[in-house]
């Protein structure tokens, strides 16, 4: 059982690789590696009370099958340099997020299928505590500020039913990321509320090529996220309004 310390501010390893990803098989990234890689990307799910267990379940399963799906990883294998690094976490309220699966680099066949096996089995460690779309994206900032090789492009991925209910409003974060040069994309999810696609628009993405990708319900959520990550590896995007 992973510690409940992780489940803080900031409450990721600073040496490259979570106990959670080490525990799941997820080698990491040492620091003082230089590898250059055509994007970082972070996935933030949601798992504040309003996501039940089932769902979470349902999640994760479509997590692992999206980073298997043969047009994903040719997605990753479309850049310059064929490889991207990503990493996941957990996130709720504003001081409620961890990283369980570590800066990994998805290139080499083992590597991607070993990422989507381990995001299979991450458990879950957060359970409640509202909802901060914004406290997300400040973690996934500071993620993505720490990361140990180069890239040009920097994404947060945020996944979520619902608008924020704790801590300030996402806009400000929002913002602060964009000017830091991360582009932040959206999978709502609708089952709650039905126009939270259109918050998502308004409130949470931001930067170059932003698009939101909604997805009706848990059961939709595979569908949406191999969709969603296709477009957001292979750099191209849909128009925010679409």
């Amino acid at each position: 059982m992973l510690s409940r310390r992780l489940i803080k501010r900031r409450g990721f390893l600073s040496g490259g690789a979570s106990l959670a990803g080490l525990a799941l098989g997820v080698p990491g990234i040492l620091y003082g590696q230089q590898r250059k890689v055509d994007m970082a990307l972070a996935l933030a799910a949601d798992c504040s009370g309003s996501v039940q267990n089932e769902h979470y379940a349902l999640q994760q399963r479509g997590y692992g099958d999206a980073f298997r799906d043969p047009k994903v990883i040719k997605a990753i294998r479309s850049g310059i340099h064929g490889a991207i690094a990503v990493t996941y976490f957990q996130w709720s309220g504003y001081r409620l997020q961890a990283q369980l699966v570590p800066w990994t680099i998805l290139q080499a066949d083992t590597e991607i299928l070993a990422f989507a096996h381990a995001l299979e089995r991450t458990e879950r460690m957060i359970f409640s505590g509202g909802t901060s779309p914004g406290g997300a994206i400040e973690f996934g900032q500071a993620l993505l500020m720490q990361t140990p090789f180069e890239t040009v492009r920097r994404v947060i991925d945020v996944s979520g039913d619902g608008r924020s209910n704790n801590g300030p409003p996402p806009d400000a974060a929002r913002d602060r990321a964009v000017a830091g040069g991360i582009v932040i994309n959206g999978l709502p999810i609708l089952h709650m509320e039905p126009e939270i696609d259109e918050y998502y628009r308004d409130h949470v993405i931001g930067g170059p090529g932003a698009f939101v990708m909604p997805a009706r319900d848990f059961e939709a959520f595979a569908t949406a996220i191999r969709r969603k990550l296709i477009l957001e590896i292979a750099g191209t995007g849909i128009p925010s309004r679409s």
